[in-house]
């Protein structure tokens, strides 16, 4: 077993990451705080990894209810000790029917068991999906990736969820240190096909403590998956939309 898959090195990774949030936050000047006229909503999430943990983290202290969920969700007691009462854990349909918004971050093979597992719990959720596809982990849909693009690829997988691709183009470590930051905030492009999904997309997005660049439909996700012009970029909205040529 690699450490990478030793469940205490993950959750320990995971805590560091939280403590990071919570030691950063503290430490920034009021001008740096979270700030939204967005509604507060219940979140759910399907994964509690880095980028799970770390969104989530992020949500909680902006002021959202985040309900995280993992194949083993008895691994998250001590992220949720941590955020206190704002943050509970359970499994994958406790999270589905608790959220009005599910981030969705697993590997990306994943993805066809879980429209089989959860696609009915998930019909009519806005859901953000953050995965990206690596032929080595993922296997065959990573090709089905390079020839349809990843966000018309995740909707054939989840055909009844309001879509929005997002938080996919850094690592948790990037959006960990570059959250709330003064103006101008870290850009995290988006797509979807439903306008008001992408709306709520933004506005978490905001939530987070970033700045949303919203680059088209689903089909126009193709320009920010792995490999893309837009994948791993630390810029600004500004910058990022010079970069995907978007007015």
């Amino acid at each position: 077993m690699s450490k990478h898959d030793d469940p205490d090195h993950v959750r320990r990774a995971l805590l560091a990451a939280v403590g990071a949030l919570t030691l950063g936050a503290a430490s920034r000047p009021a001008i740096g705080q979270p700030q939204t006229n967005s509604a507060k909503m219940p979140i759910g999430t399907i994964g509690a990894g880095h980028i799970g943990s770390t969104i989530g983290t992020l949500w909680v202290k902006a002021g959202h209810k985040v309900f995280f969920s993992s194949r083993h969700p008895e691994e998250l007691r001590d992220l949720v000790a941590t955020l206190g009462p704002l943050a509970q854990a359970g499994a994958v349909p406790e999270a589905i029917s608790f959220g009005d918004a599910i981030l969705l971050t697993v590997p990306y093979g994943a993805l066809p068991q879980i429209g089989k597992d959860y696609g009915a719990l998930l019909k009519g959720k806005v859901v953000l999906d953050t995965g990206n596809a690596v032929a080595t982990r993922d296997g065959a849909i990573a090709q089905e990736v390079e020839q349809n693009g990843i966000g018309v690829t995740s909707q054939k997988y989840l055909p009844g969820a309001r879509l929005v691709r997002a938080f996919n183009t850094m690592s948790y470590t990037i959006f960990a240190k570059e959250a709330n930051r003064p103006d101008p905030k870290l850009a995290v492009p988006i797509a979807g096909d439903d306008q008001e999904a992408v709306e709520v997309a933004a506005a978490l997005v905001r939530d987070a403590g970033f700045d949303p660049v919203v680059v088209g439909k689903l089909a126009d996700a193709k320009l920010f998956q792995r490999g893309g012009p837009g994948y791993g970029q630390p810029v600004t909205a500004a910058e990022l939309k010079q970069k995907l040529s978007l007015r």
